[in-house]
């Protein structure tokens, strides 16, 4: 089919990258090879009972219907109450929203307010979603390179050096992925410092991993941070990380009223409401028993802790301690211009990734995915077994390169 019969935006962007990865794990394995997946950002655990159960008890009571778009008001309570117990953050009614997964609140709020000509500041290592849906919206993505030293982590004074007067949108995702950095509160608000100065920016906090912080650190969110700043911020969580829900699509934000009104009337034109039965169970989610999280937290954890204990004994491999969410972000420039046995040169992550599923049988996703070269990402997001398994494939395959 001809080309031209598609619209240009879809030439702006690109499958997902991660999702890509996970793809050809699978039908690897379909395929009947050996794989392990070290590619998934999703929780391994099962949905807790009690959300399950208000899932059974919602489709009993008739709750199979239509919704208002932004979510019932039974779920919006639901999201106010956590904002205000969790964060310090209060929200009005119609400040709050629930989308089809914390990705659609991104690309309502993109959609919503970027225009031909407007920028959006991403630091990087980011998200593979970030600039594509930036480029869809029309905009145009700042990547602000991060470094390990720093723990990838946006300083103000380069934030301040790549602001523009077509600035719209600072994206800042702690705990991040892939970097699993967290920001102080003191960094955060340094960072405030300059947002102050630049009135006309919005920032997307983006705090899917918040409950999977590390060593007894807990999230800090610039809205409750800087409340000055907080009608210039949309806050974005979800029930998917943190309650291992995944599959139900369930995404929620608090922000502006006038840009939730927007944000809104487009999911009007979209998808509408998200699944009822995913709303009902995610009030059961925030509102129920917590205790869930720091059985998550920990295992998480402790398979950092695998990894990096794992990770550093392979020589030509380097990385920074990931203080939240469930990856690690491996640097291979250590590994690049070496050889396989067969002489192919490792030029880039890509070729590297390539020979650690070729050759180890295990499937990572490559670093310039994320933005930033020569690295690749693993997801501690499996089985004790399971990431011991695929950490000694990954070790074994980097000692086979020559020089």
């Amino acid at each position: 089919m001809a080309k031209t019969l598609f619209a240009d935006r879809m030439q702006r962007i690109k499958p997902s990258p991660s999702s890509a990865a996970s793809q050809r794990a699978r039908e690897l394995k379909a395929a009947g090879r050996d794989i392990v997946s070290l590619t998934v950002g999703e929780p391994d655990f099962d949905t807790p009972a009690h959300i399950i159960e208000a899932a059974i008890i919602a489709m009993r009571a008739g709750q199979t219907r239509y919704t208002t778009v932004s979510g019932t008001n039974e779920l919006k309570q639901a999201i106010i109450g956590k904002f205000q117990r969790e964060n310090g953050i209060s929200y009005a009614a119609n400040e709050v929203m629930a989308s089809t997964g914390a990705k659609q609140i991104i690309f309502n709020a993109f959609m919503s307010t970027v225009q031909s000509g407007d920028e959006v500041i991403i630091p990087a290592p980011y998200w593979v979603s970030y600039p594509d849906i930036t480029l869809l919206a029309g905009g145009k993505p700042v990547q602000i390179d991060g470094r390990m030293e720093s723990d990838f982590k946006l300083t103000p004074e380069a934030l301040e050096a790549h602001i523009t007067a077509n600035t719209r949108w600072l994206v800042i995702n702690a705990p991040g992925n892939p970097s699993g950095a967290v920001y102080s509160e003191a960094e955060l608000l340094a960072l405030a410092e300059v947002l102050r100065r630049h009135p006309r920016i919005w920032v997307l906090s983006d705090d899917i991993y918040e409950h999977i912080c590390f060593d007894g650190q807990k999230l800090a969110t610039l809205a409750a941070v800087a409340p000055d700043l907080k009608e210039r911020i949309l806050t974005v969580n979800g029930v998917s990380k943190a309650y291992a829900m995944t599959g139900w699509r369930l995404g929620y934000c608090g922000g502006p009223a006038a840009l939730i009104k927007e944000m809104s009337k487009l999911q009007s034109q979209s998808t509408t409401n998200p699944n009822s039965i995913a709303q009902a169970a995610t009030v059961a989610a925030l509102e129920g028993p917590q205790d869930f999280l720091e059985t998550l937290r920990s295992a998480y954890q402790r398979r950092r802790d695998i990894a990096i204990e794992m990770l550093g004994a392979v020589e030509g491999l380097q990385f920074s301690r990931p203080s939240g969410a469930f990856y690690v972000f491996v640097g291979c420039e250590g590994l690049i211009g070496r050889k396989t046995a067969d002489g192919k040169v490792i030029e880039s992550d890509r070729d590297l990734a390539e020979h650690l599923l070729e050759f180890g049988g295990v499937a990572v996703v490559h670093g310039a995915a994320f933005g930033l070269s020569p690295w690749f990402r693993i997801s501690v997001a499996t089985s004790d077994d399971v990431l011991r398994d695929g950490l000694s494939r990954i070790a074994k395959a980097c000692a086979v390169l020559q020089p």
